[in-house]
């Protein structure tokens, strides 16, 4: 039995790549200022078909960083306010009864678009979390017993704010691993932050127009799983991953779930810069929004004052950086 060789990216379609997923970030950046980080990865997630999670205080930008990802890529954009009385229903749809036709008709709900907004996740019951789970793990809803499929390009961009917790349910762990990643936009600096007062005088507002299109976006997420990924690399990641589940400060290490997210973005994050292989920077690079969200600390290492993101630096620092990975 011969071996499955993947087919792997040509240069010119990783250069292609490069250029598109510039002309959609500089297209955001002109709302999203002094913010390039939050941006690239937002869109990284998109073409790895993925799902954001935001933690961040109110007023820095998420939801204008989603509409204008929408408005880039010319794609449906759907907002969700999630508080404690709203149904699974409010956020799949409803069937509603037709009588000119005697049949029940159904209305889509919010989460039939291409980028959906759900606004303070934790604050929604568990049974609407779980339905929102289906839908970003199956691509799909189910409503009285009928399912129906999600469109393309879908991608679930949550926020949450770290510093107000009353009324809030906790995301289960099941449901953090189905982000793909997890950010935090921040203050602008203030450079940027002036720019913003001038952007947004009151006399004018920012209409962006798309740069690209759907089915450019679903090509360029084809591209990222052709994307060579050398069999050391593949190694590092699986051992980085083992590393994490021995580590005493950590008491629940990085998933295989992870581990495939961890690998598609570094090959996601290599075609942004114009290569059709990774590296062990691309690995590297996009560590911490992957994986930050997924691991648990001990309440030891959580008296020590240890955050995710330094157990995740201490753990790639024991791992040894595979060389030739070409």
């Amino acid at each position: 039995m011969r071996n499955h060789t993947p087919p792997q990216t040509h240069p010119a379609d990783a250069e292609t790549f490069r250029r598109t997923f510039e002309r959609i970030t500089a297209n955001v950046e002109r709302v999203i200022r002094g913010k390039p980080d939050a941006v690239g990865l937002s869109l990284l997630c998109l073409l790895c078909d993925g799902h954001l999670l935001i933690e961040d205080v109110p007023g820095v930008g998420k939801t204008s960083l989603a509409k204008s990802l929408a408005s880039s890529i010319d794609a449906p954009f759907g907002r969700i306010q999630f508080t404690p009385d709203v149904l699974p229903s409010d956020v799949i749809g409803v069937n509603v009864w037709d009588e000119r036709e005697r049949v029940f008709d159904f209305r889509p709900g919010a989460l039939f678009s291409s980028i959906v907004l759900v606004d303070e996740i934790n604050r929604a019951s568990p049974k609407t979390q779980a339905a929102l789970l289906e839908a970003m793990q199956e691509r799909q809803v189910t409503t009285d017993r009928t399912t129906r499929p999600l469109g393309q390009p879908f991608m679930v961009i949550a926020t949450q704010n770290p510093i107000e917790h009353e009324g809030t349910y906790p995301l289960p762990e099941s449901q953090l691993d189905r982000f793909l990643m997890r950010i935090s936009v921040g203050y602008p600096d203030a450079d940027s932050a002036v720019e913003v007062l001038d952007l947004h005088d009151g006399t004018t507002e920012i209409t962006l127009e798309a740069v690209a299109t759907a089915g450019e976006v679903l090509a360029m997420a084809r591209t990222v799983t052709e994307v060579h990924v050398a069999p050391v690399l593949r190694r590092y990641i699986v051992a980085v991953a083992d590393a994490s589940r021995r580590r005493g400060t950590i008491t629940l290490g990085i998933s295989p779930r992870a581990t495939l997210d961890l690998q598609r973005m570094a090959q996601a994050r290599a075609l942004a810069a114009g290569r059709n292989y990774v590296v062990p920077d691309d690995v590297k690079a996009v560590a911490e929004p992957v994986l930050g969200h997924r691991i648990r600390l001990s309440p030891d290492a959580q008296l020590q004052g240890l955050t995710p993101q330094s157990a995740l630096r201490d753990v790639f620092e024991a791992v040894a950086v595979p060389t030739a990975t070409r």
